[in-house]
């Protein structure tokens, strides 16, 4: 009994931190050029259909490579789309998904299907039919201004609930927590925005262009750090900044680096 109801109160916690999130919140939305299952930047047109799609709904949208207008110094204040392809027999399903700046979905569109055997006719049907349950949002920018915060759910169990029972009746998906650093100055045009990947972050400056490449590991306040192709690690120090520490010439050399995460 005690099990349920320490479910339910995570349950209804999940689902509350998502209701309190809306698309209409969010000033605009940023296209990657190549979804992971693509092989080379705009296949099948994708990342075209995917600006037409947004735009046809309402909403603001750039590339990654685009230079971004006035207004959108804050990248926590924009959405990042992905396009995830559902594996299946004889059927090309996709759906579309908004995550923020920390990579939390904010909202998964309903699943598009084709049975179009040409491959781009498929993708371009089956996206077109996953963004109908976005044109049903009716997506118009409210001007709030988001708050984001990067938090995983905890919770105090009774001592006989274990880890393993907990993960098996309702399994969590847990994201890393990055080191708390004080809050980095937005005007400074040195600022780097930290995207989430699937094995750590991408720092891009306010071009967008990707600056440097974030490996987790095992500690939070350190990366394996790759910036124009030399390696090193980015560390957060006890003085609360990030510093790029690599060795050029057999020698030390430590760099600030000021990043919103």
């Amino acid at each position: 009994m005690k099990i349920k109801f320490l479910l339910t109160a995570i349950l209804c916690s999940v689902v509350g931190f998502a209701q309190s999130v809306s698309l209409n919140d969010y000033k605009a939305v940023i296209i990657p050029l190549k979804y992971d299952f693509m092989k080379t930047d705009n296949q099948y047109r994708l990342a075209t259909l995917s600006k037409q799609n947004l735009n046809k709904a309402g909403f603001e949208a750039f590339y990654t490579n685009e230079q971004l207008p006035d207004g959108y110094t804050d990248r926590c204040q924009v959405l990042y789309i992905d396009v995830v392809k559902d594996n299946a027999f004889l059927v090309t399903k996709l759906f579309v998904q908004f995550k923020d700046c920390y990579g939390q979905v904010v909202y998964t569109s309903e699943v598009g299907r084709s049975k179009e055997k040409e491959y781009e006719l498929a993708y371009k049907e089956s996206l077109e039919n996953a963004f109908k349950s976005v044109y049903a949002l009716h997506y118009k920018y409210s001007g709030n201004t988001v708050v984001v915060a990067r938090t995983t759910t905890q919770a105090q169990a009774p001592t006989k609930v274990t880890a393993e029972t907990l993960a098996a009746a309702a399994p969590v998906t847990a994201t890393q927590v990055v080191a708390v650093a004080p809050s980095p100055d937005l005007k400074d045009p040195n600022l780097l925005y930290a995207q989430p990947t699937e094995s750590g972050y991408q720092l891009i400056d306010k071009t967008p262009k990707v600056v440097m490449k974030l490996l987790k590991t095992s500690q939070p306040n350190v990366f394996i750090a790759i910036k124009d192709n030399v390696q090193g690690s980015l560390i957060l120090k006890n003085d609360g900044q990030w510093y790029f520490e690599s060795y050029q010439n057999d020698k030390l050399v430590s760099e600030k680096i000021t990043v919103k995460f």
